[in-house]
Order: C-alpha cells, then structure tokens, then sequence
C-alpha cells in the first residue's frame, strides 16, 4: 500500500513540474516556479495516503480480538510480529542494495551512465527508494501500533461473553472502514492528475553569472 502510494505522490509530483516548465521564463531561468504547489502536493499526499494505512493498523486488531477472541488475537501478534520484522529487513535491504548498485555502475562499473545496465539501476533504484525509506521503515511503528492496540483491548476481549448486538454492528462498520482503506489503497498511480494552471509568478531572479 506505501509503495503504491509513493508512486501516486510522484506522479502528481512530475505533472505539476511539467506544468510548471511550460510558464514562460521557468525554463530559462529567468522567473522562479511556483515551489509551494510543489510542497503542498507532497504534504497532501503524505497526510492523505496514511489514513487508509492507519485505518486497517488501527481497527484489524480490534476486529479480531472481538470477532475471533483472544486466542485468535494472540496468534495475529504473534504473526505480525515475526512477518513484519523480515518484511522490514527484506525491504531495507532490497531497498539500500538497489541503490546501492545505481551508485557503483555510476562510478564506471558495468559500462557506467548512460549504459543499458545504468538504465535498469534506475529502474531498480525508484523501486527500492520507496522499500528502504517509506514501506521498510514504516513496519517498525505498525507493530508497535498493533500490539499497543492489542493491549488496551485485551482485558475487554478477555472479559466479553458473546458477540452481542450493539457490537456486531460495530464490527460491520468497522470492516466496512477496512474495505474501504483497501480500496483506497488500490487507486492507479497514472499520471492523469488534474492540476490547476500554476499562476504566473511575480519574483524573478537575475541572470547574469549564472
């Protein structure tokens, strides 16, 4: 889910920059872009692509432990716990030895820049950046959040008796807020982003000695 939300974020980054090359002087450098349309994409994107992850990190706990108790729930930990960490080690190793591999064909190894095998470390370099700086890192606070989750509710999970009413309506709400963070999660990252037209810049900056 990151991973893709990281490409979204790019995406929408790349059709504001080429929006922003098309304003007359941009190019030459003769009038500045407008930078906070740039920032404000990625900070809307950061706010905006977390909710659905924190909605699942949040309510699967919960789910589980009432609609499954507490053996069930002690299971799903332990399961989180030992998956997460060798997805995490996974994606930031994968992550940091495609990167890695982008910086010594760059240093003249395997035909250096420019070369087919520079154009695939590229490739694997944007796909591992997400892995080792967003995806990887993030499964160390998920688990924490889980197991925190897990045991606040854990008294209430042990002393419940039975799926009542009130809280199997409670559960079918809260995996209807599951079902849609999964869809969330599965919007295409294309680059068919509506932009609004950048406003023509008033500052410009000097030419001359540069």
């Amino acid at each position: 889910m990151l991973v893709k939300a990281v490409a979204r974020a790019a995406n929408s980054m790349v059709a504001a920059v080429r929006v922003q090359f098309d304003v007359p002087g941009v190019r030459e450098g003769k009038v500045l872009p407008d930078y906070k349309q740039a920032v404000g994409i990625s900070t809307e994107a950061a706010q905006r692509e977390l909710l659905p992850v924190g909605v699942l990190v949040v309510l699967i706990p919960i789910i589980v432990g009432f609609t499954l108790k507490a053996a069930a729930l002690g299971g799903f930990l332990a399961g989180i716990i030992l998956s997460g960490q060798l997805l995490a080690v996974f994606m930031s190793n994968a992550g940091g030895a495609w990167d890695n591999a982008k910086k010594l064909i760059e240093e003249g190894q395997y035909g250096g820049k420019r070369s087919e095998a520079h154009k695939a470390s590229i490739v694997g370099d944007t796909v591992g950046d997400p892995l080792k700086d967003t995806a990887g890192p993030a499964l160390n606070p998920l688990i924490k959040v889980i197991n925190l989750i897990s045991l606040i509710i854990a008294p209430i999970v042990v002393t419940a008796k039975g799926i009542t009413l009130p809280l199997a309506i409670v559960m079918i709400v809260l995996l209807g807020a599951v079902v849609w963070a999964i869809l969330q999660s599965k919007k295409p990252a294309d680059y068919g982003i509506a932009l609004d037209a950048p406003k023509k810049p008033e500052k410009a900056v000097a030419t001359s000695g540069h």
